[in-house]
């Protein structure tokens, strides 16, 4: 596996949690408060982190699949 190959799957892995996660939350699968402020906290890390990554790529000229639109 080369390194594109890889940061697409990374990418399309966090993508994946992110998807995850706001599907439990926006279908009621949230049991309180706690729970609520965990999920949305690591929504937020998780696009930081995406966000970042495309950013980089960018730079370096190495987005050659994008998995957000």
């Amino acid at each position: 596996m080369d390194a594109i190959q890889f940061i697409t799957r990374y990418k399309r892995t966090l993508q994946n949690r992110v998807d995850d996660i706001s599907i439990s939350v926006t279908s009621g699968g949230v049991s309180d408060m706690e729970t609520y402020r965990s999920m949305i906290g690591e929504i937020q890390g998780l696009t930081y982190a995406l966000d970042e990554l495309q950013t980089l790529l960018k730079k370096d000229d190495y987005d050659e699949d994008p998995i957000r639109t």
